[in-house]
This record gives structure tokens, C-alpha cells and sequence, in this order.
């Protein structure tokens, strides 16, 4: 068995696969990384090997306690991924984003692909099928958008995300739902039709926390998995072990 952890910006999830079946998912903070980690091993005990992929600040020497149990393997910009990354700075392209590269080039061979990941930051991914990675966009997430608004100005409120009742809202509070939850699927459906543009055909991959809250805002065909990359994590693994 293979326990996979993905250390966000936000939060940290982790999922247990039996070869290529997800058995069982996990969401945690930060400081309770070690004892939610210890609770999962003791409960599948045939974990043999934990693979960490990370963009958030944990340090890898948190998971070197774990090595008497587990062997710990952690994804870099060393590890071998499906692609050929032509990306100008590949040095600086997050590991989440060519993990997710990787989980679709694995998952959809021989197609053109677009992930879409709605985390803390929404990042766009575009893998074409000949399995090159050309790069994509970056923008502030939703809960990112909600909190600059208090921070960069006097009066706003901070508000828990909502979908709007209409486009055009009645009060503060409903305009800055309307604001946020359509610009963000405005965005998104707007750079998929840019995609277009250029590609007859390709499919759309949505993850991230926000994916199902978003899915239903958006115009175009998308299959909506939030927890993709924690897939996509267990199939690198597998990648590099062959």
C-alpha cells in the first residue's frame, strides 16, 4: 500500500491507494501532520511507502522520524515525470503543477490536456499530445480574492465563499460573491476558449479544493476530480519505480 501526501499552501491531504484504488482520503493541518501520519500508518498497516509532493512550508526532515516504519520518497524536480518540460524556467515550476502534468499524460495518453488546479492559487497546466508540457497561467484563488478585499481596502468585509443569487447583486455582500464566484468561472471559461482558439480538441481536467464549488458556474465540458493530484501523486511514484 501507498500512502500519498500533498503539503498545500492551505492544508494537507493525503489518500491511501491500494495499487491504482484510493481506499481512503485525508485533510489535516499542518501541526497535525505527524499525528494524523502515525494514525494512517497504524491504521493500514501494510503501508510500505509514503510519497510527498510539497509546495507549503514543511520541512522534510518532519517525515525522517517515519523512515523505522516506511520508506519516504519525495517528488522533486530530480524524479522522472512522462513529459518533456519546455517550460523557459522548468527550475521554478511547482511540483504540484508537473505532478498534475504527469497524473494527466498517465491518466489521458495521446490527447491534449488542460488541468485546471483551484487551490490557494488556480494554475492552469497545458500538455499537449505529444506529452509536451508548455506551461499555462497562474491567478489568486477564490479564498485568496476574498481576503485581499479587507486587506487592501477600509470597508469591505471578509465573507465566506458563496455562490451568488445573481450576476448582479443587490448588496455588498451578494457583489462581492457575484464579483469573485463569476469572475473566477468567467476566467476560467475564458481561457479555455482562448485555448480553443489554438486547439481543435483537448480535454479539461478540474481539481483543487474549489473544483466542485466551481464546476457547476462553468459553460464548458470538464471532468471535475478534487482530488487528482493525490491520483496523479500515487502514479508518478509508480512511474519512477518502473
Amino acid at each position: 500500500m501507498i500512502l500519498t501526501i500533498d503539503v498545500g499552501n492551505t492544508r494537507i491531504k493525503a489518500a491511501v491507494f491500494e495499487h491504482n484504488t484510493a481506499v481512503e482520503y485525508f485533510f489535516f493541518t499542518k501541526e497535525e501532520l505527524l499525528n494524523q501520519v502515525h494514525f494512517i500508518l497504524n491504521k493500514f498497516q501494510k503501508i510500505e511507502n509514503i510519497v510527498v509532493a510539497s509546495v507549503g512550508n514543511v520541512e522534510k526532515e518532519l517525515f525522517l522520524s517515519l523512515t523505522v516504519k516506511v520508506k519516504i520518497h519525495f517528488i522533486s524536480h530530480e524524479s522522472h515525470f512522462p513529459f518533456t518540460n519546455l517550460y523557459s524556467t522548468p527550475n521554478t515550476l511547482g511540483i504540484d503543477r508537473m505532478v498534475l502534468a504527469a497524473g494527466a499524460v498517465l491518466t489521458y495518453p495521446k490527447q491534449n490536456r488542460l488541468v485546471i488546479d483551484a487551490g490557494t492559487c488556480i494554475t492552469y497546466d497545458f500538455i499537449d499530445e505529444n506529452d509536451n508540457y508548455l506551461g499555462g497561467a497562474i491567478s489568486p484563488g477564490v479564498r485568496l480574492r476574498y481576503e485581499s478585499l479587507p486587506q487592501y481596502t477600509a470597508k469591505l468585509p471578509l465573507l465566506t465563499k458563496k455562490q451568488p443569487d445573481n450576476f448582479i447583486g443587490n448588496s455588498t455582500h451578494e457583489s462581492i460573491h457575484s464579483g469573485i464566484i463569476n469572475g473566477v468561472a468567467l476566467e476560467i471559461d475564458g481561457f479555455i476558449e482562448l485555448y480553443k482558439l489554438q486547439y481543435a480538441k483537448f480535454i479539461i481536467i478540474l481539481t483543487g479544493g474549489d473544483a466542485d464549488f466551481l464546476a457547476v458556474r462553468l459553460k464548458n465540458t470538464i471532468f471535475a476530480n478534487s482530488n487528482f493530484l493525490l491520483e496523479s501523486l500515487n502514479q508518478t511514484f509508480q512511474y519512477n519505480q518502473k
